[in-house]
């Protein structure tokens, strides 16, 4: 009889599904202050123990603690409110727009719960003229940078108002002057997109420097090879941001990251410097994400970035994650809630209390509301309020072609 051993194929189970406890002890983690940080100049090669890292600098008492956070120093409590305010903000518009297609007033929203962090942070960071090439996820870019809300619920709507007259999905929004590159629902273009942007910064000697941005789900998809392979060919300045939130819709993140591996581990392979963040640490992201774009901009080429954190929300408004992971599963997340961790941060050094909180909230629920009246002010999918369909023809051709032409005649737009 043959004794040889039958192969068979590895498919990496997710740490829990519904009815199981949840269940984190497939990460690699770090304690606050344990990794090391590199010189801005540091080489790849030197770098290849970063991806097994976890960048984290707040120690739960209201310090700051390690390498990252001596190089980061003092930061103004003003800009550290601040960062808590583009949160809450972001969170709350996210919540109004869950709610309002719930109403029927858009078709689609996706919320960045438990990652805002991230987007709100990294923004802090960034000059004018700088580019972000994100996914659906980062819309803390737009109002860390101070982007009118009702501008973001226009697009949402696809009302009168919207700046790019419904042109787009409800989510993809487009905000040049703030950064922003036009959203692509063919996710992971965004990195190949952002190194091109990022090289053509480089010929023409600007100063100014780009970042993409996808999610782990992407990682799989073959324009993420294609974009790391030309970044570390022709080393632009541009930062590749992987945001790591567990969960491609309903597919857990060890299906493309190769089990417990960190995808940051990837950047190894294509002899790219790589690093691996505590997302959820708001001083982490600051520190980091200030070392990343410096070394942009000094010429030191690209960085690859894995932000580690949770998605506590579902993937969109479509979803419904309690049907393929566990019950309370955001709520055992280990590094909580990006939110709630600086606020209480700011508390402990004395500079915020729960009382100027709960005042906070409401100024920015009152806020929010107020832009989402304007908003509506233009219409929404609900009272057929929507962009002129003649849209549809603008901006495409210089010269519009004759097909075309005789296509709008016929439709009376």
């Amino acid at each position: 009889m043959d004794k040889t051993p039958k192969i068979r194929l590895h498919v990496p189970d997710p740490p829990a599904r519904p009815g199981e406890a949840p269940n984190f002890d497939y990460l690699p983690m770090a304690a606050p202050g344990e990794t090391r940080m590199p010189a801005l100049d540091e080489p790849a090669e030197a770098m290849r123990d970063m991806p097994w890292g976890l960048v984290r600098l707040m120690d739960g008492k209201g310090g700051a603690i390690g390498p990252w956070a001596d190089w980061l120093g003092a930061v103004d409590p003003d800009m550290l409110r601040k960062g808590l305010r583009d949160m809450m903000t972001t969170r709350t518009i996210d919540r109004r727009m869950q709610m309002a297609q719930r109403q029927g007033k858009t078709t689609n929203h996706a919320q960045c719960t438990g990652e805002e962090a991230i987007a709100c942070g990294f923004q802090s960071v960034l000059a004018q003229g700088d580019m972000n090439f994100p996914t659906y996820r980062q819309q803390g870019l737009l109002f860390a940078a101070g982007y009118p809300i009702h501008l973001y619920m226009n697009q949402v709507f696809g009302n009168a108002g919207d700046p790019i007259q419904g042109r787009q999905l409800a989510v993809m929004t487009s905000a040049k002057d703030h950064g922003f590159f036009s959203i692509s629902g063919n996710l992971a273009t965004q990195f190949v997109q952002a190194v091109g942007w990022a090289m053509g910064s480089a010929i023409a000697e600007d100063t100014r420097i780009a970042a993409g941005w996808i999610g782990d789900g992407a990682a799989a998809e073959g324009d993420f090879h294609w974009a790391m392979l030309f970044a570390s060919v022709y080393k632009p300045p541009v930062v590749l941001n992987l945001v790591n939130n567990q969960w491609a819709i309903s597919t857990f993140a060890g299906l493309t990251g190769g089990g417990s591996q960190p995808f940051a581990t990837r950047g190894i392979g294509y002899g790219l410097p790589a690093i691996r963040v505590d997302g959820n640490d708001y001083l982490a992201v600051l520190a980091v994400s200030k070392w990343v774009t410096e070394r942009a901009r000094q010429g030191h080429g690209p960085t690859f970035v894995e932000w580690l954190t949770y998605r506590a929300a579902s993937h969109t408004t479509s979803d419904d994650a309690g049907v393929y992971r566990a019950k309370d599963e955001a709520a055992a997340w280990p590094l909580g809630d990006p939110i709630e961790r600086l606020k209480q941060h700011l508390i402990a050094m004395g500079e915020w209390s729960d009382e100027r909180h709960d005042q906070a909230q409401a100024e920015i629920e009152d806020h929010v509301k107020a832009e989402q009246k304007i908003a509506e002010s233009f219409g929404t999918m609900l009272d057929g309020g929507t962009a002129p369909a003649g849209a549809m023809f603008s901006d495409v051709y210089k010269d519009m072609p004759e097909n075309l032409r005789r296509q709008r005649q016929k439709a009376g737009i």
